[in-house]
């Protein structure tokens, strides 16, 4: 991250004079005594995002039962529809999210499944007992993959978990009877993920495909039927599916197997197999690159997409948006129906009880509802016009230093990062949402930039002022690689060159100079330079030149300060390269501050840098590492971010709280 406001020309011009002093020689005598570093002032600004995150649902009875996202503890609410109320709540002991939820078919018994940082020992498989809910939910053991991403139970009540972490997912089997947990196969050693389960009386079904880490032999979508008895896979998927990168979703829907897959450069598909043969289904496009969580109204396949709910009607195989008087749904993690009506749940923080032939659309506020709002771990970090941006799930919060009032920006998805400029926002939304614009005068907020939907994932935005260009890196999670994205704010135009490093290397760093991006590729494959850095002309399009600076892992991030570009690595290696002579002039170990996922930002003429536990800078003669704030351990989701606003003010998090920091090194 390299945030460079404009009107800043000054602060930064003077670091880039004594950059350039220290190169012609012309640095102070390293004789004459260095006064006393000052201590950084550090101001708490409370807790950066504030909400109920949510991350799952499912419907019993009159009951929506939602597992929390990204907040401590990990719980689950129930929220009575007609009284519109919380009336239970249970605490799980171990996890960051719950993906998976699922209900036996007695309403009795709700299982649940965490996501977690690293695996272990300890479980990632619950159960709650709806008859007493004042009782928590006992810890059931584990799957031996790390994140439980879905489960079902079958109608004997033998639960079926799918999941994933490193190497490929397994079906897991649960067997109540005699409380334990077993590996009934990997059907697909080529998948990296499997987020779709479903169950009968004699069969499992397991879906999987590529959803992180895409490209290369990586397998598409997989579709297999366990069968119960003899313990063997069959592959099922339909070929229409097959060019999908995986299996989104699954339900068995009376004698049917609903079937939907995760689009990447094609929209989703959805597919009705016959359970007694299945190779007799009938398939549709879906609208949109999601399409998950179904359930039946009459006659017609209820489920969502990306940013809404759909309709799939068998007997004419077409697939249409429901129309509705209501807010919009954003994310959705749960759609039930009761009564004749979709049971939504969003991540926006609400459930909407949907009529379909009504076009009704009634809403209950997970907050008003008696939901705990706690801090959650964050995205992306910006700052200026007199804000600070945080970005959580669903939501944007906007501080304003000095006033208590937190303002919620609504936006779908996760906003990883961002960068103010004259005033206005401009974020990189996950997953596939482009570029948003929130302007704080008016309070407007939405999508200003769409790109091709497999450049899915924004990593890092900065501001070029020579050119007037927002620049985006991008990875691709299905297909590999990453993009670089340009947006100008004053005309609206938009470009994007895919895989302007290699096709291997995601872009996880960016920074400007002169109007040169400076990208920095990261490769996860066995093969090819870890994290090359490339040089290029985001108005022409072209590469300008590149550099491998010998790095044992990917690019964390840049930063330029002057003629240097700094440069980190996800495994604490710096390098720095000097621009105008394209040469790797420096490298140093600085894992003692940084290893793993960091980020950097120029302020007053020094670079800057936060990892998950220090505030770092860096001399910017001698490039020594020293540190501002050790043990900072910031709330973060996906890595470390630092910003500065136009008055040299640092922000970042330490804990689930935004911070800022006022720091003047005498160097």
């Amino acid at each position: 991250m390299n945030h460079q406001q404009p009107g800043r020309r000054t602060v930064l011009r003077a670091g880039g004079l004594a950059g350039l002093a220290a190169a012609a020689g012309l640095a102070p005598n390293p004789a004459a005594a260095a006064p006393a570093p000052r201590p950084p002032r550090i101001v708490d600004l409370g807790p950066a995002v504030s909400q109920f995150s949510l991350m799952s649902a499912v419907l019993t009875g009159d009951t929506v039962h939602i597992g929390s996202r990204n907040i401590e503890p990990v719980q689950i609410i129930s929220v009575h529809l007609p009284t519109r109320k919380v009336v239970a709540r249970t605490e799980l002991t171990n996890g960051h999210s719950i993906q998976a939820l699922a209900a036996d078919d007695s309403g009795r018994y709700l299982y649940a499944g965490i996501l977690q940082k690293a695996s272990g020992d300890r479980p990632n498989l619950f159960r709650w007992d709806l008859r007493t809910p004042d009782e928590p939910a006992e810890p059931l053991g584990s799957i031996g993959d790390r994140d439980v991403r879905a489960l079902t139970v079958a109608p004997d009540g033998v639960v079926y978990a799918v999941g994933g972490s490193s190497g490929a997912p397994a079906l897991w089997e649960y067997d109540p009877t005699t409380g334990g947990v077993s590996n009934v196969g990997t059907p697909d050693p080529k998948a990296t993920l499997a987020r779709a389960v479903a169950a009968t009386r004699t069969h499992a079904f397991f879906g999987a495909g590529t959803t992180f880490n895409g490209g290369g032999d990586t397998s598409r979508a997989a579709l297999y039927a366990y069968d119960r008895s003899a313990g063997t896979f069959t592959s099922i998927a339909p070929p229409e599916m097959l060019r999908d990168p995986s299996i989104r979703d699954l339900a068995v829907l009376g004698d049917r197997l609903a079937v939907s897959t995760a689009g990447s450069t094609e929209d989703a598909k959805v597919a009705l197999m016959d359970l007694k043969d299945l190779s007799s289904y009938r398939i549709a496009t879906s609208i949109g690159k999601v399409a998950k969580s179904f359930t039946m109204i009459g006659d017609t396949v209820h489920y969502a997409n990306e940013s809404g709910l759909l309709a799939y009607l068998p007997s004419t195989n077409t697939v249409t948006p429901v129309a509705y008087d209501g807010p919009r749904l954003g994310e959705i993690w749960g759609v039930d129906s009761r009564a004749g009506k979709a049971v939504v749940t969003s991540a926006f923080g609400f459930v909407a009880e949907i009529d379909p032939a009504r076009r009704t659309a009634a809403v209950i506020d997970l907050g008003s509802a008696g939901a705990p709002m706690a801090p959650q771990t964050v995205m992306g970090i910006a700052a200026g016009g007199g804000h600070v941006y945080v970005g959580g799930n669903a939501t944007i919060a906007r501080h304003t230093p000095g006033r208590d009032t937190v303002v919620k920006l609504r936006a779908p998805g996760e906003a990883k990062d961002a960068v103010v400029v004259d005033g206005i926002l401009y974020t990189g939304q996950y997953n596939s949402e482009g570029i948003w614009r929130h302007d704080p005068r008016t309070g407007r907020t939405g999508q200003v930039a769409a790109f091709p939907s497999e450049q899915n994932r924004p990593l890092d935005v900065t501001f070029d002022e020579d050119t007037g260009l927002v620049l985006v890196g991008v990875q691709s999670d299905t297909e590999g690689g990453g993009a670089l994205w340009t947006y100008h704010p004053r005309t609206g135009r938009h470009r994007s060159y895919a895989n302007p490093v290699d096709d291997l290397s995601c872009v996880r760093g960016v920074a400007s100079r002169g109007g040169v991006a400076f990208l920095g590729g990261d490769n996860t494959a066995p093969t090819g330079p870890r994290s090359t850095v490339v040089a290029f002309d985001p108005v022409a399009g072209r590469e300008l030149w590149r550099i491998d600076p010998w790095q044992t892992a990917g690019t964390a991030a840049l930063a330029v300060r002057g003629r240097h570009l700094y440069g980190l690595s996800r495994k604490g290696g710096l390098f720095v390269i000097d621009i105008p002579r394209r040469e790797l002039i420096h490298r140093a170990d600085v894992t003692s501050v940084s290893n793993g996922f960091a980020a950097l930002v120029t302020n007053r003429g020094v670079v800057y840098g936060v990892s998950d536990t220090t505030v770092f800078r860096f001399h910017p003669r001698t490039f020594a590492v020293s540190v501002v704030v050790p043990d900072i351990d910031g709330g973060w989701y996906s890595g470390a971010h630092i910003t500065n606003d136009e008055h040299g003010r640092l922000y970042t998090m330490r804990g689930r709280n935004l911070v800022r920091i006022t720091d003047r090194p005498r160097y």
